[in-house]
């Protein structure tokens, strides 16, 4: 603890100098003594010594001094932790009349915050001289007043308190008057003029005296007033107080115009000299006059002002009476009134320090404020105690006698509570008790705590196929219930791949808002859902994160019109099939076979008649697409008859093809010559065979009886190897336009290839068969040489130069549609297609429009491997 000393007050007595150094030097309190008026500047001890404080520590944490008011009068100098004036103190402003006065100051450092209490006694220096109100008094005395009178004087005020303060005083030499003795216990000492002998006017009317009054600092000083003494010739009696001093006890905030005490003075006199008239005598103080009134007449003394005892104690008033004679004379009455206090003050919570925020995981214990209560009432009155109103995670800590920490009590949650209003009363003790109360706000501070939610367990969204690229899928969306950046949401796409291209080929999110775009026009027949997961991420300190599944189902779109399988028209011309003219009714034409690559309402077929040649004669089946006749052929219809089919989806806008077939009737006794005019009607022996017939039979007999020389022996050589290949092609070349007819009318005699039966209801077939026999064998055989010239190579089959006669531009859909059918099956066709045509069996190759195609056309190997079963 330091010890301040200066050159100016070396003449302090050395004994009290040592007391307070041997005090200090104790570390007792960390107290300083320092004389008041200091320059602003002057050193007043070390502090940062005095409480092991590093120096160098001082600015990062923030030493400073708290004020107990609102002046700051004291700082400290960071750089090398003394003490400093910074405000010159004064005792008399800050202290009053008081005898010690004892300035408390709070040093508070923070990081962590701690808050020291010291005390800077501010020790009174003589610098104040006594001063009396009035710098001449006026004193009229008769000459009959007898000696002994005492005279009360104006009495001298000094701001110093203890022996600096007024001490004594002093009359200039005079026979007449004296001063009367004070005694050491009279605090309020008043000086008293006596009259030592009688006055006699007509020797000296007037006495001029000098009143000194004396201070006890070191030096000395003093103040003065004159005195004017003039001797009157009144009243041989004068007035006398009935009590020479009233004592009064009164409470403080007493209402106006109570009564306080009648003051009494008699007078033996009559008339006019004996009439008494009451008044504050000279040396009554302004404070009197502010708080108190005197009735000239009645001498009562009556409360017009505010009695407070914190203003004054106490109070002594000084009553002249005199007589309203020519020559008035006058007494003096003293009136001591004593204020008790009440209380009457309410707390007062000043709050030093304080933290605005503080962290969600702040430790139990931490320091949130602090904060003094100061009530000006006295005694028990002037004790308070604080609370806290509601149930908090705070509480209350006690550090000094009127001082009180705010600090944490529990655990806090920011996303619970944001922040806390927290309201402190404090109550005094005194009856009855007062309160006052103060808010202090605190906000919790985020930390990031709490993972990002997502509003749903999973997230299911729709697209409908064939959507624009680019084109908002949905949205995720998640919150989280921490703040600022760690509540600030990023989204992102975890699968790498999927399906198993790259996830971002398929779709996209948006980071800062979860939505969802598509990144291609997705087709619901090739892809029906698709699956990922999404995470999103806080940009707190570590990021916390949380992950979502998120389902895309792509709605079927009726984009794909119906297809028909079988039967295939040639180049956009009208399908041919016959029926006998002796159908009985129910007798199955031909049956239309159609695929449709959607899906539900948009995939399921009806098949419907639209512009038939006679409405009355068929009919077709909605769901299975069989055209059956519903009676018998009569003379009058026509031997060829055109049937439009209309094959139609269920979807919305419905979609729908078309299908010509031309039925030629034929009589009975031609029908097994109907092999023989099937061949005359392909193409591309159509009009080449007409050709050579009538070449052959209208020309020549010669080489038809070549041929069937040639053929007696082909079957001579081989019957059963030429039975089986007549029956072979008759069946499926011969037969290509003939559709199952009649299979419920057909005779039992008629032997059904084991495949056919098969091959129809999967609807593989673009033609049904008929099965004849094999007659006109000689016929047959020839046909069968003159498509064995005409054999092609596979090579020749691969350069699209097989030709079948029928031309076709296959589509990438097409061959779709022949893999979706046929499956696994499609190589084995293509190859044997190839093989057979190759090998010449029955000269039909493929021809292509589009002469860069590779391959054959997948629709034609279908129509020859159909036909070569």
């Amino acid at each position: 603890m330091a010890c301040w000393l200066n050159s100016h007050f070396t003449k302090w007595p050395i004994l009290y100098l040592i007391i307070i150094c041997i005090a200090h030097s104790l570390g007792l309190k960390t107290r300083y003594s320092i004389p008041e008026e200091l320059e602003v500047g002057a050193f007043v001890g070390n502090i940062a010594a005095d409480l092991g404080l590093d120096v160098k520590q001082l600015s990062v944490r923030r030493l400073r001094i708290a004020p107990e008011g609102k002046k700051q009068y004291l700082d400290v100098n960071l750089s090398t932790g003394a003490l400093i004036i910074k405000e010159k103190l004064d005792k008399e402003q800050l202290c009053e009349h008081g005898l010690t006065c004892v300035l408390i100051l709070q040093a508070v450092i923070e990081k962590p915050l701690k808050i020291y209490r010291v005390e800077i006694e501010i020790l009174d220096i003589n610098d104040n001289a006594p001063v009396f109100k009035t710098s001449e008094l006026n004193i009229e005395i008769p000459e009959s007043q007898p000696a002994g009178t005492s005279f009360p004087l104006q009495s001298a005020i000094d701001p110093d308190a203890g022996t600096n303060s007024v001490r004594s005083y002093q009359l200039s030499s005079s026979e007449y008057f004296t001063l009367k003795t004070q005694s050491e216990s009279e605090q309020n000492y008043v000086p008293e003029l006596v009259l030592e002998r009688p006055l006699d006017r007509e020797q000296q009317a007037t006495h001029q005296l000098t009143l000194t009054a004396f201070d006890g600092g070191t030096p000395e000083k003093f103040g003065t007033t004159q005195i004017k003494i003039t001797v009157v010739d009144v009243n041989d009696n004068a007035p006398s107080c009935e009590q020479n001093i009233y004592q009064i006890n009164t409470a403080e905030n007493i209402p106006p115009d109570t009564l306080i005490v009648k003051v009494t003075a008699t007078d033996q006199d009559e008339g006019l000299n004996g009439e008494i008239m009451y008044v504050f005598s000279d040396q009554t103080s302004d404070k009197v006059h502010e708080v108190f009134s005197l009735d000239s007449i009645t001498g009562e003394i009556r409360v017009t002002g505010v009695v407070d005892f914190e203003e004054a104690g106490n109070y002594q008033i000084s009553v002249q009476a005199q007589d309203r004679g020519t020559q008035s004379l006058s007494v003096y009455c003293k009136v001591l009134i004593r204020v008790t206090d009440v209380n009457d003050n309410y707390p007062e919570i000043i709050v030093t320090t304080t933290s605005n925020s503080i962290s969600e995981n702040a430790a139990e214990d931490t320091v949130v404020a602090h904060f003094q209560v100061t009530d000006p009432d006295s005694d028990e009155k002037g004790s308070s105690y604080c609370r806290i109103t509601r149930d908090i995670p705070f509480r209350l800590s006690r550090s000094f006698n009127k001082y009180y920490t705010l600090v944490t009590n529990g655990e806090l949650d920011r996303e619970e509570e944001p922040g806390y209003n927290i309201t402190i009363i404090c109550t005094d003790t005194g009856s009855p008790p007062l309160s006052a109360n103060k808010t202090i706000q605190v906000q919790v501070s985020d930390i990031n705590d709490n993972a990002p939610r997502f509003t749903q367990p999973s997230f299911t969204m729709y697209v409908t196929e064939n959507n624009v690229i680019g084109a908002s899928i949905g949205a995720v969306s998640a919150y989280d219930p921490d703040f600022n950046q760690n509540a600030e949401l990023s989204y992102s796409i975890l699968d790498i791949l999927l399906h198993p291209l790259p996830t971002t080929t398929f779709i996209a999110i948006n980071a800062a808002s979860g939505e969802i775009f598509a990144q291609r026009s997705f087709d619901f027949e090739q892809l029906k859902q698709i699956q990922f997961h999404v995470q999103v991420k806080d940009f707190g300190s570590p990021p916390l994160s949380n992950n979502v599944t998120v389902n895309v189902f792509i709605v079927d779109q009726n984009d794909n019109a119906p297809v028909i399988v079988s039967p295939l028209s040639n180049k956009g011309s009208a399908a041919e099939d016959t029926m006998p003219r002796s159908a009985e009714p129910g007798y199955l034409v031909t049956k239309v076979t159609a695929t449709d690559g959607d899906s539900g309402l948009n995939g399921q077929i009806v098949y419907q008649l639209r512009q038939p040649t006679d409405e009355s004669l068929f009919t077709v089946a909605s769901k299975t697409g069989e055209i059956w006749t519903i009676r018998h052929l009569s003379h009058k219809d026509s031997l060829r008859q055109n049937i439009v089919i209309l094959v139609k989806d269920n979807g919305t806008p419905s979609l729908s093809s078309t299908v010509t077939i031309n039925v030629s009737v034929q009589d009975d006794n031609t029908e097994n010559a109907s092999n023989a005019s099937t061949l005359r009607n392909a193409r591309p022996w159509k009009y080449d065979l007409k050709f050579y017939l009538m070449m052959i039979f209208g020309s020549t007999s010669f080489l038809l009886l070549v041929a069937i020389i040639i053929l007696a022996i082909k079957v001579h050589r081989g019957r059963n190897e030429i039975k089986i290949c007549c029956c072979c092609w008759q069946s499926s070349y011969f037969s290509s336009n003939d559709s199952l007819h009649g299979i419920q009318k057909a005779s039992a005699s008629i032997q059904i290839p084991p495949n056919y039966t098969e091959v129809y209801e999967s609807g593989a077939l673009q033609q049904t068969l008929d099965y004849g026999t094999c007659q006109d064998s000689a016929l047959n055989d020839f046909t069968f040489l003159q498509l064995q010239s005409v054999a092609v190579t596979r090579n020749d089959i691969m350069k699209g130069t097989c030709h079948l006669g029928i031309e076709s531009n296959p589509s990438h859909n097409d061959t779709a549609k022949f893999r979706e059918i046929y499956g696994n099956r499609q190589l084995d066709l293509e190859q044997s297609a190839i093989e057979r045509c190759a090998s010449g069996q029955y000269g039909i190759g493929l021809y292509t429009s589009d002469k860069n195609d590779v391959g054959p056309d997948p629709r034609r190997l279908v129509e020859i491997h159909s036909r070569a079963l």
